[in-house]
């Protein structure tokens, strides 16, 4: 068989390869509809000063030092506890939010106008994760303004063999995990929205097998070349 015979033969048998290991359709969203999961925009603006789980709080009232202290831990399901007032909801909340609601519940009941201010002291860092077919998987800083393009340059880009046309954030939304897959590739040519990554998401970028198998196919043949001309002699 000629050299160019052989090397039709397996790229035919890549391709074959290909249509075997392809998966089932995901059933996660795409398209626009994955931008209804996962949006372009969230609500940075706010959500950046929203206090949150594990944050610790400084809570000051005037003249009332046993109301006062720095050590409101907001617990997992963003609760403080507050003396004569017990449990309160802050997460979601910003500081003057929060602050506005203890002067009303203390002014109504236990303290005469009530000067109340609220300070986030200590918040733990906030991170997403890359997981997959890309350079530097593991787990990064996420801030207010982390796309999935910035996301992808933290982890040092998808590798060659990566399928940029089908990458998968998951995102935990009212305690459920969603999720929706993204072009990057169009992303990248703005064809389409660069989606806002969020504390908490996961991002995996999958491996495509026809181009895991035509790079082999690649590396294989300059060792073909040697059999073909040991074979001539």
């Amino acid at each position: 068989m000629k050299r160019t015979g052989v090397i039709l033969c397996v790229s035919a048998a890549v391709f074959a390869l290909n249509g075997c290991t392809t998966a089932g359709s995901s059933p996660l969203p795409n398209g626009q509809a994955a931008y209804q999961v996962i949006p372009e925009h969230a609500d940075v603006a706010k959500d950046g000063e929203a206090i949150q789980p594990g944050d610790r709080l400084a809570i000051r009232v005037f003249g009332e030092p046993e109301l006062t202290g720095e050590q409101y831990v907001v617990d997992s399901a963003g609760y403080i506890q507050v003396p004569l007032l017990g449990e309160l909801i802050a997460g979601g909340q910003t500081p003057r939010e929060l602050a506005l609601e203890l002067q009303r519940r203390l002014s109504a009941r236990y303290v005469r106008d009530a000067s109340v201010t609220v300070a986030v002291m200590d918040r733990p860092q906030s991170t997403f994760t890359v997981e997959g077919d890309v350079t530097t998987p593991g787990v990064y800083p996420a801030a207010a303004t982390t796309t999935l393009l910035t996301a992808m340059a933290q982890a040092k880009s998808p590798t060659k063999t990566a399928m940029t046309n089908d990458v998968i954030v998951f995102r935990k939304i009212n305690g459920q995990r969603a999720g929706g897959r993204f072009n990057l590739t169009d992303i990248r040519r703005g064809r389409a929205p660069d989606p806002q990554i969020l504390a908490g998401d996961t991002i995996v970028v999958m491996n495509s097998a026809l181009k895991s198998a035509w790079r082999d196919t690649l590396a294989a043949l300059p060792l073909l070349n040697t059999f073909i001309l040991l074979r001539k002699n």
